[in-house]
C-alpha cells in the first residue's frame, strides 16, 4: 500500500512516541516497540505480571525480549513466531498484541494484523492504530469496512497524529477508488507549518499525489517545494517531481 512506512518514518514514529510528544498537544501511547533493545522495559514485565498467571509470566517474558531485539532491528518477520508464542502464554497481554498486530502488519499478513490490532484496543481502548486497522482492511478489499472504521474514528477523541495518519490512509484509500477530489477534502493539508511532525510529511506526501491525480499541479508543486524544504529525500518525491516536470 502507498502509506506503508519506510524505515525513516517508522523511526521518526517511534521517537515521537518514545518522548511523548503529538505536536504539543497530548501525552502519546507508551509502547514497548519504541525500545530500542535489550531488557524489556519495567512497565512491561509489570504488564505482564499483572495480566498473566504466575506460571507462565517467565516464558512470556523470554519469548517477547527475544521478540523485542528482533523488532528493534526490524526484522518483523523472526519476531512473529516468538509473539505468537507469547501470546499463547500471555492472551491479555496488550503488549503483546499489539507488537504482534505491528510485526504481522510489517510483513504483510492482514487477517493476523488486524485481529491482534482490534484486540489491542478492546483491552486498552486506545485508538492509536486505528489507521493501521483502516490499512489492513484497504488491503484486504473490505472497502465498506475502512468507511465504517473511518466514520467511527471520527467520533472518537484521537490525538493529532492519529489523525494525520487517518487521513493518509483514508485518503489513499479514495484515490484506489478512483475518488481524487473526495481524497483532497480528506487530506488537504491546510497551513503549510514550519516544523512540520513525521505524520504531517506523510500527509503532504500524499495531498501532493492526490492533487495531481485531482489536475491541480500547481497544489501538488506547491506541497512539494514545502517537502523539499523540509525533507527533499523523502521516499516518492522524487516521483512526484518527475510527473510535475
Amino acid at each position: 500500500m502507498s502509506n506503508r512506512r519506510d524505515r525513516h518514518q517508522r523511526r521518526s514514529d517511534d521517537k515521537r512516541r518514545r518522548d511523548g510528544h503529538d505536536g504539543g498537544q497530548r501525552k502519546q501511547h507508551r509502547t514497548v516497540t519504541s525500545v530500542s533493545s535489550g531488557q524489556l522495559p519495567k512497565w512491561v514485565r509489570e504488564e505482564i505480571q499483572r495480566s498473566t498467571p504466575k506460571d507462565r509470566r517467565d516464558p512470556a517474558l523470554n519469548h517477547l525480549a527475544k521478540a523485542l531485539n528482533q523488532f528493534a532491528d526490524e526484522r518483523y518477520a523472526a519476531a512473529l513466531p516468538e509473539l505468537r508464542k507469547a501470546k499463547n502464554l500471555a492472551p491479555r497481554s496488550s503488549t503483546v498484541r499489539e507488537m504482534l498486530g505491528l510485526s504481522a502488519y510489517r510483513t504483510g499478513q492482514w487477517e493476523e494484523a488486524l485481529r491482534e490490532l482490534r484486540t489491542f484496543r478492546r483491552i486498552t481502548g486506545d485508538v492509536i492504530h486505528m489507521p493501521v486497522e483502516m490499512d489492513c482492511l484497504r488491503a484486504l478489499n473490505r472497502p465498506g469496512d475502512v468507511i465504517k472504521t473511518w466514520n467511527l474514528l471520527q467520533e472518537l477523541d484521537a490525538s493529532a497524529t492519529v489523525g494525520h495518519e487517518a487521513r493518509v490512509v483514508y485518503a489513499s484509500f479514495l484515490l484506489d477508488q478512483g475518488k481524487p477530489r473526495d481524497a483532497w477534502q480528506v487530506i488537504k493539508p491546510g497551513r503549510l507549518v514550519a516544523s512540520p511532525s513525521p505524520g504531517e510529511l506523510r500527509r503532504w506526501f500524499v495531498a501532493a499525489k492526490v492533487a495531481i491525480e485531482a489536475g491541480d499541479k500547481d497544489a501538488a508543486r506547491r506541497i512539494v517545494a514545502a517537502l523539499d524544504e523540509q525533507d527533499p529525500d523523502f521516499e516518492g518525491v522524487d516521483e512526484l517531481r518527475a510527473v510535475l516536470l
